[in-house]
């Protein structure tokens, strides 16, 4: 019997990963990798242009027989009546939203509570509070300048000509899938602009702002606050995918040319629910992810509503939620801590463990791009607490490194608050490869932490899921997940109570 071939496409911030992958048993078979320019606006076609390249460098995809692709989520992609890209793409990381996410929670907090109001009675009385918890109870978040819906406000208030002639409005997993297709830089000459064609899934759909994932259904009257008036019922939204469903086939010219009936395309997802879908999280796990963002994300078979609108209540891939809590700084925390005192990733670790617990009292508040979680978009990173004679480099690398690890301890504990057993707590991620961060998580996160062997689960967990759609089974098919080690160490408490008092 011919093995089956399918493929996860990870297009990510910083690249395109393509992991051609055996649907049987989750085995690599071949792999491809392209990157994507810096930024936080890019224009789509170089995610075309990196999928591109990693297809061939990973041996092409004619012989795929499904693929699916998990992205970056929240990224705005405008698209006119012939499917042309209008600006380039606001990403996830692009704060200049933030006055339009104020301004969108105000819209939905100006008017009183109503006795007759669903929940009246558990709604705050500050306004911007109270606004904040009626865009949880409609979609599971409250605006923050990462979500689509601030983006498009953007638009419309600095960019009218451009808001006045979207015609759809995806994301870059379903632009990419989109495309692969044959659609928008794919088409031929004549081609029709095939927006009809645009398709989603719960969990990318989840992080814009305006789909209720727990009605599965998009909020136009939403979407309506922040389009020119009378074209948010007009604009084209991707349709909404179950999570094995197909609606599209790769156009041969890129993939599944010699697979009898071409290659399906998955429903794909956001970049969060693929790794949850790649490392067979189940409800009770936790995992945190230390990427360009840092996730700790947790499986929920209920939706999450935080009405202290902390934890953005997302959808999985699998019929589940995974509410999460996202900072925009992680891993590259630690690359700043490398160029300001010059030295490697091992270098910053040995120094790092020249120095004690708590780096004798310096904190460092990692908040260099801004942040997330907490919600503070113009905040900028501080080191406190130095004096004279803590002033050291093993003090400052030691300080950076809790830094990372005590605001992803942030992100686990609002989790906690929320209702989650966390059971088992995973790592992943480029940030996990730092020697230092696996001697000191065990110790700031407060307990054993599993460490996945490294590897692209964005990319494995779309890929699991293609194999899925060409099954059609109850669950995804079972793969192995191999755990390189799991790190222990005694928990030290003052370490993050240290990192409280001076994050506020």
């Amino acid at each position: 019997m011919a093995r089956v071939l399918v493929a996860g496409v990870d297009t990510s911030t910083q690249s395109c990963k393509v992991r051609v992958t055996d649907a049987l048993t989750g085995r690599l078979v071949r792999f491809g990798k392209a990157p994507h320019p810096d930024g936080t606006s890019v224009d789509p076609q170089a995610w075309w242009e990196a999928f591109l390249q990693a297809s061939k460098e990973a041996g092409g995809l004619d012989d795929v027989s499904a693929l699916a692709v998990g992205g970056q989520q929240h990224g705005m992609v405008l698209l006119d009546r012939e499917g042309r890209v209008i600006r380039p793409a606001l990403l996830w990381n692009d704060t200049r939203s933030a006055p339009n996410a104020d301004r969108l929670i105000g819209v939905l907090g100006q008017d009183p509570v109503d006795p007759a109001e669903p929940g009246a009675s558990d709604l705050d009385a500050d306004p911007v509070m109270r606004g904040r918890q009626r865009w949880v109870r409609a979609v599971g978040s409250s605006p923050v300048a990462s979500l689509t819906i601030t983006k498009v406000d953007w638009v419309r208030e600095h960019e009218p000509e451009k808001a006045g002639s979207i015609a759809a409005i995806c994301l870059p997993h379903d632009w990419l899938g989109w495309c692969i297709a044959g659609h928008g830089p794919a088409s031929r000459p004549g081609d029709r602009p095939g927006l009809e064609d645009l398709c989603t899934d719960r969990s990318d759909a989840s992080g814009t702002g305006y789909y209720d994932s727990a009605a599965n259904s998009y909020r136009r009257d939403l979407l309506a606050l922040a389009l020119p008036d009378g074209m948010a019922g007009e604009v084209i939204l991707p349709r909404v995918l179950a999570p094995k469903q197909t609606l599209l086939k790769a156009d041969p010219r890129f993939a599944g040319r010699d697979v009898p009936g071409g290659c399906l395309i998955a429903p794909g997802g956001g970049d969060n629910a693929m790794t949850a879908l790649g490392l067979s999280m189940q409800v009770g796990d936790v995992s945190i992810s230390l990427g360009t963002s840092g996730v700790a994300a947790a499986v929920s078979p209920v939706p999450a509503y935080d009405m202290t609108a902390s934890v953005t209540g997302f959808a999985d891939a699998t019929g589940h939620w995974l509410p999460l809590a996202c900072t925009i700084n992680a891993s590259r925390i630690l690359d700043a801590g490398r160029h300001a005192l010059g030295v490697d990733y091992d270098g910053l670790a040995q120094l790092a463990d020249q120095s004690t617990p708590g780096a004798q009292g310096v904190t460092l508040v990692p908040y260099f791009d801004g942040e997330r979680t907490p919600n503070r978009p113009g905040a900028r990173a501080s080191i406190n607490g130095l004096s004279l004679e803590n002033t050291t480099r093993p003090n400052l690398a030691r300080a950076f490194v809790e830094g990372l690890l005590c605001s992803q301890r942030d992100c686990l504990e609002l989790l906690r608050r929320l209702g989650t057993d966390v059971k088992r707590l995973l790592l992943v991620g480029g940030g996990a490869k730092s020697q230092a961060v696996r001697a000191y998580a065990p110790q700031i996160l407060g307990m054993d932490v599993e460490l996945p062997r490294i590897d692209e689960y964005v990319a494995i967990g779309a890929a699991r899921q293609a194999a899925w759609t060409l099954t059609g089974g109850q669950e995804p098919p079972a793969w192995p997940v191999e755990i390189e080690t799991t790190l222990t160490g005694r928990e030290t408490p003052r370490v993050y109570e240290q990192y409280a008092r001076w994050r506020g």
